[in-house]
């Protein structure tokens, strides 16, 4: 299999390059503008085919491509692919508006080709190991509340880039049941005095479920939890690699094995797993599809509301 990455900023050098250069069976092409990088990082991890244009992707015979680039050029690089015929992978958002993100699904499906969206959130291992069958919306046991807090510390925004670039991790993360309305949902919201968006809340019951995505970028430290509870059963987790049990009156420590490399904690290593079986079999889950939709439109439906407030 031949996969090619296109873009080689912080993200791709952080979150992927370390492990996915590793895999077996896969051969790895780099595609970046700059030069520069595009030379140290083929050097550094030893690959032997490198573009400077995604366009010449093509005749390079490519059977999938995973793009790292900055939002605002998702659309084109995507759409360019997917006319293709070619497996897509673009890191979350798909895009900064719902809209689009709708148009790009449809030209997968007349394509008839995968178009994935990273979503690490979904994959991290402690979380699915305790929180069975939640992000696949399928809980086994009867969830009563889902709440997920994603803070930073002195970082307000622009509305559309606050909402889609960063809110709509936790945002997703509790979007379960793929809702993609406003109807039925609160929103909460705080301004700074120059109209940047400082912090948000949102919250809705569906499926019996109470679910809470909350965002404060002005708070006194970055830092993220995650709650979640059921009947005389409840988890609070501090980050992704530890977190408390409670039940029968009683908390229990939890955490992952001291082995575990901290890609896989983050979920990066289950989400490519994931990305390269729909590679592999050619198809999307419309599972995922429907999701990926629902929270990229919510994120929409949201941000429109939030940016007619003053």
């Amino acid at each position: 299999m031949k996969i090619a990455l296109i873009g080689l900023g912080g993200i791709a050098q952080k979150a992927y390059l370390p492990f996915i250069t590793h895999i077996e069976g896969i051969e790895w092409v780099f595609c970046t503008r700059n030069a520069t990088t595009l030379s140290q990082l083929a050097h550094q991890y030893r690959i032997k085919e490198t573009y400077t244009d995604y366009r010449q992707l093509v005749q390079a015979g490519v059977d999938a491509v995973m793009i790292h680039s900055a939002t605002s050029s998702h659309q084109s690089i995507a759409q360019f692919f997917l006319e293709q015929g070619i497996a897509t992978f673009v890191d979350k958002p798909l895009m900064d508006n719902g809209h689009d993100c709708e148009a790009l699904y449809e030209l997968a499906a007349r394509k008839n080709t995968p178009l994935y969206v990273g979503f690490n959130r979904r994959h991290i291992p402690l979380f699915n190991q305790h929180l069975h069958g939640i992000q696949s919306g399928k809980p086994e046991q009867s969830l009563l509340s889902l709440r997920w807090e994603k803070h930073r510390f002195n970082q307000p925004g622009e509305v559309r880039t606050f909402i889609f670039d960063d809110f709509i991790h936790p945002l997703d993360s509790v979007n379960i049941y793929a809702k993609s309305d406003l109807q039925d949902i609160q929103v909460i919201s705080h301004k700074t005095a120059n109209q940047q968006l400082a912090s948000i809340n949102v919250q809705w019951q569906q499926q019996g479920s109470l679910l809470n995505a909350s965002m404060n970028r002005v708070f006194g430290q970055t830092q993220e939890t995650v709650t979640a509870c059921f009947e005389n059963q409840s988890y609070q987790f501090t980050n992704f690699m530890q977190g408390t049990r409670w039940q029968q009156d009683k908390a229990e420590n939890l955490t992952t094995k001291d082995w575990m490399p901290m890609l896989t904690t983050k979920g990066f290593a289950n989400m490519v797993e994931e990305w390269l079986n729909v590679v592999d079999s050619g198809k999307m889950p419309q599972q995922l599809i429907d999701r990926n939709i629902a929270s990229h439109l919510l994120a929409e439906a949201i941000c429109q509301k939030v940016e007619k407030l003053k």
